[in-house]
């Protein structure tokens, strides 16, 4: 029996070391690298993981592929600049700002800016036409009588 419970324990312990990746780096700094890039990158199947955490076979792609240029000496943000070469730039986490994010962000702000406006411009253009006051109402009386008298003239 005894036996038996130490071949279960060393076989989970087996099958725990198996799942885990393992890669070697010649220096710590390296190897700090390799982390970092891993938690910034996002994987292109998963929605919002990055490739650290993904399982997905893409994702150990690039994991791979990174530890391949960190090993070769590149620095991070040459790897960064790579993998938006290849997969754009939605594998970044942090995407730069160009005027295509600028017209993304602002674009929207800008409709509902003009179309409050609008609303309210239409809103006091209405309540202009509904004043109707004892002068109005005078003037009316006055172009009713000057039609009248022409009408009778002729």
């Amino acid at each position: 029996m005894k036996y038996v419970i130490v071949l279960l324990l060393m076989m989970i312990t087996a099958a725990a070391q198996a799942t885990e990746d393992k890669y070697n780096f010649a220096t710590a700094e390296r190897e700090q690298t390799f982390r970092e890039l891993t938690h910034e990158l996002r994987c292109p199947k998963c929605q919002n993981q990055n490739i650290a955490d993904s399982d997905a076979v893409v994702a150990k792609d690039l994991r791979d592929k990174v530890i391949a240029l960190v090993n070769e000496g590149q620095s991070k943000q040459e790897v960064i600049d790579y993998m938006i070469d290849r997969y754009g730039y939605f594998v970044h986490y942090q995407p730069p700002v160009t005027p295509a994010t600028i017209v993304l962000w602002v674009l929207p702000v800008a409709i509902i800016i003009l179309g409050f406006g609008f609303i309210v411009f239409r809103q006091k253009r209405a309540a202009k036409k509904q004043d109707w006051n004892a002068a109005d109402e005078q003037k009316l009386a006055e172009l009713i009588n000057q039609y009248q008298r022409q009408e009778r003239e002729q």
